[in-house]
């Protein structure tokens, strides 16, 4: 049984359902559903399973946040070196604070900075950071960043990330959209990537401070600086994917870099 919230895109149910699931919609947004996923399984003896965490419920999440600790092994045994920094999607918080953990235990005091991203209608764990403890945003928290539209912090991962993370920042959706767009061109030596609105929100943050010369010294990002960004979403849902970048997901993955000399 899956709730979501009435800004879930039909594709994404449609892709849900494709699992064999029974998926509820209700009203307002992703902390509305979470808290109605909640009231349901009490109501009817369930097991809740979410990577957001809450007053009474924190065990599950902290496995979920395991989970999303493999993809920090497995960039640690594809890498030639650990990278000096981490640019990684917000949200509830559950994978940032995993991926910082996870660099945490296995560097100690060399760990990458990190640098959390969110989008600006749904920055919780910013406002969270400015006062120093876990804070809500509320509204409709409309992004085209589906994935990340949280507007509660998870209670297990604020304490990583309270501890762990250097910086916190926002952006627009418009630079999502534009990083799904450079993503999708092939540079030479390198594949085009098919790179979801969500799944790019790190690589949208690093570009977004590229030029800025005082933001970049805060962070010591200088030209030598090796950043890992991740990831997280390909096309979930095919169609806005292919309004936004021009064409479809299997033609991106096909496409090839051609030079002029």
């Amino acid at each position: 049984m899956i709730f979501v919230h009435a800004g879930v895109s039909a594709a994404r149910v449609a892709a849900i359902e494709h699992y064999g699931a029974e998926v509820r919609r209700v009203p307002g947004n992703y902390d509305d559903s979470v808290r109605h996923a909640a009231d349901a399984a009490a109501a009817e003896g369930w097991t809740v399973v979410s990577d957001t965490s809450y007053p009474g419920y924190t065990d599950i999440p902290c496995h979920v946040m395991q989970g999303y600790a493999v993809l920090a092994e497995e960039a640690i045994a594809q890498s030639s070196a650990i990278p000096t920094h981490l640019f990684l999607q917000g949200g509830v918080g559950g994978f940032a604070a995993a991926m910082i953990a996870h660099y945490w235990e296995r560097t100690g005091a060399a760990r990458p900075v990190a640098v959390v991203v969110e989008p600006d209608r749904a920055a919780c764990l910013l406002a969270s950071a400015r006062v120093g403890r876990p804070q809500a945003v509320h509204g409709d928290l409309d992004t085209v960043m589906a994935g990340l539209a949280c507007g509660e912090p998870s209670l297990v991962a604020w304490n990583i990330l309270d501890a762990g993370a250097d910086a916190f920042m926002s952006i627009p959706d418009a630079l999502a959209l534009a990083a799904m767009r450079t993503l999708a061109e092939p540079v030479a030596g390198d594949p085009a990537i098919v790179g979801g609105e969500s799944g790019v929100a790190g690589l949208a943050g690093l570009q977004s401070i590229a030029d800025d010369p005082a933001v970049r010294a805060a962070i010591a990002l200088t030209p030598a600086s090796r950043v890992l960004v991740i990831g997280t979403e390909a096309d979930t849902d095919p169609a806005l994917y292919a309004r936004v970048v021009g064409r479809n997901a299997a033609a991106v993955r096909h496409s090839e870099a051609v030079w002029f000399t």
